[in-house]
């Protein structure tokens, strides 16, 4: 088991999951000639974070996710989070539309389907809170479709399994669009790496990366492979980290500054899910309320439609878990391995201000099987607990990001991207919005680590992604030829019921 000899290639990407697959398919397709090689610690590709049980395969296009239209102190409705999270989708679903139609995605259907994004609230404030949250995004190219109910009906003859049994009493109201979707990432990324290797990149699954240290060319990435205990060397210019709760720990061994002061909070998700076609053929959307008091925004409950494999299947939760492994098949001592001198201030930090998240997690470790059904009986009241079992899904980092004076640090519930001063080496941290925002992630990768060649990439870019570098928002002709062109190539055909001409109600 000794070292081999040291081997190179021009980009080593850490992790099979939708990052390193998504930045690897756009590397091969502006610069062919490069070598590329993928190291993943599993024996596949998608395996973490990626698989479709390890997370909610929404397609976060802030359609229906509550916490990204907050209600100011004025009452008014902020939009702005949410039409940045729906812009930068907008760049994935270009990027996803011309790969299906250039070979680059085989079979659009195994992971991409259209479902309707919904958000439903309880009770006479929030309601309103939904009519005006309805106002405000309709009045944006993006969430024009955007619709409001809090007619009891028309509830029930959209969503009949969450009104099955429902006492309307108390008021009900509906945000519904129909240009929402549910994204299997597994078969996603898995299409993008078999992409990539029919191009030439090199996958090395089953194989770990130990440390990173610099060279004079670059980084030597020394690499174990798991199943025989072989040793090697890699040297290459350049280095992306895309593996998930894996990230934290590597950037900070790469010793590059920009990652010092940052650290990890691991929370696991569980949720509830369904396959009885009784259960499943009476909800055909995603639906999502409020967080729960004292929860975090990640935290916010849904009732999901799935598409895996073919086969609809419904989800709900997320319950909160909590180990101190950064990974699903990470190790126990991930998180204490992780505190080190320069990130001891804000990881201490953090926990004397996080109460309430701590709080919460207590009690969601302490829920039991029937408690999570209750909890799903706030959506869908007839709900029988033979008909749901829990599954364990993929556990998320939340970054620790150090205080920009001081000690102290605050914790992040959404992605960042270090890199590098030279552009050497980027690192991508956190969770949601994540793998729906792979391919705008990516493309900040590339012009933050290769800004001598990103302004000759860009022609070849924008025939991928003809937006680029433009606000669809601002430009309402331009999104409407977007939309349609990306709606025809990946056959996103609207499962909308027709709307009430009543502007108040669907």
């Amino acid at each position: 088991m000794a070292d081999t000899a040291v081997t190179k290639t021009d980009v080593v990407l850490i992790g099979a999951g939708i990052m390193s697959a998504t930045l690897g398919a756009l590397l091969r397709l502006v610069e062919p000639d490069w070598s590329i090689t993928v190291i993943e610690r599993l024996d596949a590709a998608a395996a973490e974070s990626s698989d479709p049980w390890n997370n909610a395969g929404t397609g976060h296009s802030a359609l229906c996710e509550l916490n990204y239209t907050p209600e100011k102190a004025d009452g008014s409705i902020d939009i702005t989070k949410a039409v940045t999270v729906n812009e930068q989708f907008q760049v994935s679903r270009q990027f996803w539309a011309h790969g299906v139609e250039n070979g680059v995605l085989t079979d659009v259907r195994s992971f991409l389907n259209p479902v309707p994004h919904v958000s439903f609230v309880q009770g006479a404030d929030r309601v309103e809170y939904l009519r005006k949250r309805r106002d405000a995004l309709a009045a944006n190219p993006l969430f024009a479709t955007t619709e409001f109910t809090n007619d009891h009906d028309e509830f029930a003859r959209r969503l009949p399994l969450m009104a099955a049994g429902r006492d309307f009493t108390e008021p009900v109201g509906l945000n519904w669009t129909t240009e929402g979707t549910d994204i299997a990432f597994g078969s996603l990324t898995k299409q993008l790496i078999n992409f990539a290797v029919r191009n030439g990149t090199s996958v090395l699954f089953g194989n770990e990366v130990t440390n990173l240290s610099r060279n004079s060319g670059g980084w030597s990435v020394k690499v174990r492979n798991r199943r025989t205990g072989d040793k090697q060397t890699i040297d290459t210019r350049f280095v992306f980290v895309g593996a998930g709760g894996e990230a934290l720990p590597l950037l900070q061994k790469s010793g590059i500054p920009e990652a010092k002061g940052y650290g990890g909070f691991p929370v696991g998700g569980q949720f509830l899910r369904a396959s009885n076609p009784a259960v499943t053929s009476r909800h055909q959307a995603k639906v999502y309320g409020f967080p729960p008091l004292g929860a975090p925004p990640m935290s916010a409950p849904h009732l999901d439609t799935r598409i895996i494999n073919g086969k609809p299947w419904l989800m709900f939760g997320p319950f909160a878990g909590w180990t101190p492994k950064f990974l699903k098949h990470g190790k126990f001592t991930d998180l204490p391995a992780s505190v080190k001198p320069n990130n001891v201030g804000s990881m201490l930090g953090v926990g004397l201000t996080q109460l309430d998240l701590t709080t919460y997690l207590i009690r969601q470790l302490a829920l039991s099987e029937s408690e999570r059904v209750d909890a799903l009986r706030d959506f869908a009241p007839t709900a029988q607990d033979a008909d749901w079992s829990l599954v364990h899904a993929g556990q998320r980092v939340q970054v620790i990001k150090p205080a920009e004076q001081g000690l102290g640090g605050t914790l992040e519930f959404g992605t960042a991207v270090l890199a590098a001063a030279d552009g050497s080496l980027a690192g991508l941290l956190g969770a949601s919005p994540g793998a729906s925002t792979a391919v705008p992630a990516m493309l900040d990768v590339m012009a933050r680590c290769f800004a001598d060649r990103y302004q000759g990439w860009v022609p070849k870019l924008t025939e991928m992604i003809p937006s680029l570098g433009t606000k669809l928002s601002a430009e309402p002709a331009l999104f409407d030829e977007v939309w349609s062109w990306t709606q025809r190539a990946l056959a996103l055909e609207s499962t909308a019921v027709v709307p009430a001409a009543d502007g108040d109600g669907l």
